[in-house]
């Protein structure tokens, strides 16, 4: 038995846990998503004032915002989901948040640009402990036509957890430019950028404790506590590589432009609409939260609402109608006349761009056998982070500074970068389903 695994592991189980201790540990693991989205987005609302202050350019912060995050979120994802697949997936997730809380606030000591890189590549190190894990926990907790609904709940965080760091970031920064430098125990003189890192890993560290209330769960459908070694998982996938090569590239597009908008937007309305700091926080913020928020659960919603209906590919419809109507709406980012107009365009492209992120989780969960999930996860999130977060930021960033050659021109770079990966989304994901219902019925003997 591997140590800090479950006592007991039930196969075919009569009954799930009570409805309402499984929703409180979606609670908890979707407040753990909301902490590290507000870690993992903060840089966004901070490009101007990190730039002055290291003397950068936008392709070096989108570094920062992307690519140091990402490359290292995505490579420790698959031995984490590994782990996921035999050890305790509640210590996993906390050990998780404490040590990316940690990483953020070591940002927050940053004095040159590779302190920056390297407390990001913490923060990346310490993420990627909480999907797989998460993932793994919801689908023991949920039966299956309830559990895109209970996954879309969970991913709600990426998208609170977002509005949040724009909201709060803009605040704290507004309050403490207003002041000046600040003066820290321990710390000392500190700007008002470094502030912001500092507050947001000490919740972090606070936090973590009470992820400690989840129960780890009896794995369901499984024989035994072994770990399927990876080549098992990676030959069961290979057996369906085109179901696997379309939904993870499918959604990943999906997640190129949507951390691309995460990243830029806020300079949209800086640079190009004059809008300071605090306001776009407040409002992209609470877009961001309230809209993104209804997408997700909506996208799981209807997902689960056509399983119910006997469209087994339902996961990847919603992620292809979502992509089509979002790579529509992308575009008019250049074309709005002032801020008060993007801020109302962005209100239905917050929502399609969020419909698609529990429900692409969801269909991982419904296709893999309980012991492949926690890896097949991972692969997963190492595929969507790689191209989506890796690739997004600084594909803006490139257009911006090496096409253009002019920091207002952010608006278009951003709107053709969105566009065009949402539309082969679109393509990828509505060629998948076909796939996909083949894939299950070959696995499970349904779809």
């Amino acid at each position: 038995m591997a140590k800090g695994s479950p006592a007991a592991v039930t196969e075919n189980p009569a009954t799930y846990p009570a409805r309402p201790y499984a929703w409180m540990v979606v609670g908890l693991l979707t407040l753990a998503y909301v902490v590290s989205f507000i870690d993992r987005q903060i840089l966004s609302l901070l490009v101007g004032p990190v730039r002055a202050d290291l003397g950068i350019s936008d392709t070096q912060m989108s570094l920062l915002m992307g690519f140091s995050f990402a490359l290292f979120y995505t490579l420790c994802g698959i031995p984490l989901g590994r782990l996921a697949d035999s050890w305790s997936r509640r210590w996993i997730v906390t050990l998780g948040v404490m040590f990316w809380s940690a990483a953020t606030a070591a940002c927050g000591m940053a004095q040159h640009y590779w302190h920056l890189f390297l407390g990001r590549i913490g923060v990346g190190i310490g993420e990627a402990a909480l999907s797989p894990s998460a993932y793994s926990l919801i689908a023991d907790y949920f039966p299956p036509e309830r559990r895109a609904t209970a996954i879309s709940v969970y991913g709600m965080g990426i998208f609170i957890g977002a509005g949040l760091a724009y909201i709060l970031g803009g605040l704290i920064v507004g309050l403490a430019a207003e002041r000046g430098e600040v003066v820290l125990p321990l710390v000392g003189a500190t700007r008002p950028w470094q502030v912001v890192f500092f507050a947001l890993g000490s919740v972090g560290l606070i936090f973590a404790w009470g992820l400690l209330l989840i129960r780890e769960p009896p794995r369901r459908g499984t024989l035994g506590l072994g770990t399927i070694p990876l080549r098992e998982v990676l030959a069961t996938l290979m057996q369906h590589r085109r179901t696997v090569l379309l939904h993870n590239f499918g959604f990943a597009l999906i997640a190129l432009a949507s951390y691309s908008a995460n990243a830029w937007l806020p300079s949209v309305w800086q640079r190009v609409h004059g809008w300071p700091i605090r306001d776009v926080g407040l409002i992209y913020g609470s877009v961001v939260a309230v809209f993104g928020a209804i997408g997700i659960v909506f996208g799981g919603w209807l997902a689960d609402r056509w399983k119910a209906r006997g469209m087994s590919d339902a996961t990847l419809r919603v992620g292809a109608i979502a992509a089509g109507c979002g790579s529509l709406l992308a575009i008019s980012v250049v074309l709005m006349p002032s801020g008060a107009a993007l801020a109302w365009m962005v209100v239905p492209l917050t929502f399609f761009f969020s419909m698609p992120f529990g429900v692409s989780a969801s269909a991982i969960q419904d296709l893999m056998p309980n012991r492949m999930r926690g890896q097949a996860s991972a692969i997963y999130l190492f595929v969507v982070n790689l191209v989506g977060l890796g690739i997004g930021p600084t594909a803006v960033a490139l257009l911006t500074d090496y096409a253009f050659g002019d920091d207002r021109m952010v608006g278009w770079s951003l709107g053709i970068v969105m566009a065009a990966a949402q539309g082969l989304a679109c393509l990828l994901l509505w060629r998948g389903c076909a796939h996909y219902r083949h894939s299950l019925r070959q696995i499970h003997g349904t779809g």
